[in-house]
């Protein structure tokens, strides 16, 4: 479960002491909040994906196109509660639930089904 990633010139982390997205310009010396509301639930994962950062939460999948400052809701169906953690194949998403299983996503992750 990456709660840091290199992201550009920063280095984006999730801060699991209180659930905020942290940045660092000098190689995580000093750490600057970038969002710390509670809308999202708590962070559990963060990957870089495309242009955009994912993350997983305990309410869903969420998408940030400005460098974590500002979450949108991508998926938060029943199954997303369940996620684990999320990994970039190169060819699709990725999701493992604390149960074991495999989901993936062809579109970004709007909609995910389970790999048998």
């Amino acid at each position: 479960m990456p709660l840091l990633v290199p992201y550009g010139n920063e280095l984006i982390r999730i801060n699991p002491a209180n659930n905020k997205i942290e940045y660092s310009t000098n190689r995580g010396a000093s750490w600057i909040p970038r969002y710390s509301r509670s809308i999202c639930g708590t962070f559990r994962d963060l990957i870089p994906y495309g242009d955009n950062l994912l993350a997983l939460t305990d309410k869903g999948v969420y998408y940030s196109n400005n460098k974590g400052a500002s979450w949108i809701a991508k998926y938060t169906g029943s199954y997303a509660k369940t996620f684990a953690a999320l990994q970039d194949s190169g060819r699709e998403l990725l999701a493992t639930t604390i149960d074991g299983h495999l989901y993936y996503s062809n579109n970004e992750g709007a909609s995910w089904i389970r790999r048998k």
